[in-house]
């Protein structure tokens, strides 16, 4: 058997099992018992929901990854990616759009699959605890602006790296990198005026005490900015976030209008104190940065193994091409992807306790801070004790329960 055809079929097995057994430990890791810190803001009915929500999303992850693994390895081994391969050619419209059409099949199908998944989730589990507000038209609409973006900016760039290759020779990954990082760059500029607001709308806070003591708190902390906006989340959620995003004259900070729905205006401040710590800190730069540098060690990869042969063969492929062997490194490059991920989320963990630490000692309301963050842990029905194996595999933000902690133990924390 193929080798490269082995270790793809241990990566994707290796990934499902994985994911089997963390998320089954994570399930026997909640406690019955409600965490002191949160008395008063759980009942205990409603803490009782919140493991059940977990426990069903556990269960429907797993039966999504019982049906999607196989059918891939199963497409996979028939030589799926060849007959779509040999339809595109059939076209005869040439290497670069024979690739768009290779891709944007593979696309649909991948789409066609999960579909009832994502309806499953969005309009039975997301509805049976309360938070779906995703109109059957909203999500249509979601799916067909998404396919617009995809053609709208996904091929235009996927097509200049199908050039890159083809013409470039082997400085192709470093052309591809150079573009795609100023691509990635123009797009943190334009997307809260131009994409975001395709799918959502976004409101300037309207005057009145929030807005002036935001803005009383920005000037203390000589931050400029476009302004706070409010975003209709409840369009498709009654869970709430804020967020910061754009740059230079674009930056802005936006708060769902469920959070300011459910919040004091000093947990709001307190939020909104947070998010411009990200920006204090560097930390949005930092994240840019090594994004960038991913970007390159991913390119790099996939110039050795572009044109190889073997690994052609694995997916039972009649011709080598630019545009598959993307695809088929992606299958190759899952493990080095997944230590990128945690070695991320380790470091958005360490941005977070540095985040609050701002928030705390600019603002000086650590309570606020703090029944914010139940506030929102109880609202999203978070999970209050998850498995440290699964924190520290997946999540981007620490424990609620150790965010309060640190939190608690900021000097100047009894403020």
């Amino acid at each position: 058997m193929n080798a490269f055809l082995i270790i793809i079929l241990v990566i994707l097995i290796g990934d499902y099992i994985l994911g089997l057994v963390v998320d089954t430990m994570n399930v026997k890791h909640l406690k019955t018992e409600l965490p002191e810190a949160f008395s008063g803001y759980y009942d205990g009915e409603k803490y009782r929901k919140s493991q059940e929500y977990l426990k069903e999303n556990t269960r429907f992850d797993l039966i999504t990854g019982s049906v999607t693994t196989p059918a891939i390895i199963v497409f996979i081994l028939l030589g799926g990616f060849n007959q779509v391969d040999l339809w595109a050619r059939s076209l005869a419209w040439g290497p670069i759009a024979t690739g768009l059409v290779f891709t944007a099949i593979l696309l649909f199908c991948s789409q066609i699959l999960s579909l009832p998944f994502s309806i499953y989730s969005t309009f039975v589990i997301e509805g049976k605890y309360g938070f779906n507000k995703t109109t059957p038209k909203t999500f249509v609409l979601d799916i067909f602006k998404g396919w617009l973006l995809a053609v709208v900016i996904g091929a235009p760039v996927f097509s200049a790296i199908l050039w890159f290759f083809a013409q470039t020779g082997t400085l192709a990954w470093a052309y591809c990198w150079g573009a795609l990082t100023g691509i990635q760059i123009f797009l943190m500029f334009i997307a809260p005026v131009v994409i975001m607001p395709i799918f959502n709308k976004f409101v300037p806070l309207e005057e009145g005490e929030l807005k002036t003591a935001i803005e009383e708190y920005a000037k203390k902390q000589n931050f400029k900015m476009k302004g706070v906006f409010s975003m209709d989340g409840s369009k498709r959620s009654t869970k709430s976030n804020a967020f910061f995003t754009g740059f230079g004259r674009f930056r802005r900070i936006v708060l769902f209008d469920t959070l300011i729905s459910k919040h004091t205006t000093e947990e709001l401040v307190s939020i909104l104190a947070h998010e411009m710590g990200h920006y204090k800190k560097k930390h949005i730069l930092k994240s840019i940065i090594i994004s960038i540098l991913s970007t390159g060690l991913m390119f790099y990869i996939l110039s050795i193994f572009m044109n190889n042969q073997s690994l052609f063969a694995a997916f039972q492929m009649d011709h080598v091409s630019i545009y598959a062997g993307l695809l088929f490194f992606g299958f190759l490059y899952a493990p080095i992807e997944m230590i990128l991920s945690i070695i991320g989320n380790m470091l958005s963990r360490r941005h977070e306790y540095e985040a609050d630490a701002w928030a705390v000692r600019t603002y000086h309301r650590p309570q606020s801070m703090i029944s914010a963050l139940k506030k929102l842990s109880v609202d999203n029905l978070s999970n209050l004790t998850p498995h440290p194996l699964k924190v520290f595999l997946s999540y981007s933000h620490p424990p609620v329960l150790e965010r309060i902690r640190a939190i608690q133990g900021f000097k100047g924390a009894a403020r």
